[in-house]
């Protein structure tokens, strides 16, 4: 990975079958930087990160934000954060497929 240089996350996602898949743009000590790529029906189920901060921005798709106490909508264009320590996860209610810029700081 050189950088800096110029990312189309959408050329950069890797799909799978049978679970959530997952692609590293970017890590340093500081951040991650990765792209969750979710097939219809999917889910990251909820998880929590210690001393982790977790952003998530839809590239592509529609699905649901899964917190501890609710769900939220998703679609592209949508951004959530969720602080160290919160239980989150991610459900791609969708037909289509679903595209997640992930970025973790400081990176696991």
């Amino acid at each position: 990975m050189e950088h800096p240089r110029a990312i189309i996350p959408a050329e950069e996602a890797v799909y799978n079958a049978e679970k959530m898949g997952k692609a590293t743009l970017f890590k340093s000590e500081h951040m991650m930087v990765g792209l969750n790529a979710f097939e219809p029906g999917q889910e990251h189920k909820l998880h929590a990160h210690k001393d982790m901060d977790k952003m998530y921005q839809v590239i592509e798709g529609s699905g649901l934000f899964l917190l501890e106490d609710r769900e939220v909508a998703m679609e592209a264009g949508v951004l959530l954060v969720a602080p160290a320590d919160v239980p989150h996860g991610i459900r791609n209610t969708g037909s289509d497929r679903l595209l997640v810029l992930v970025v973790l700081s400081p990176a696991p």
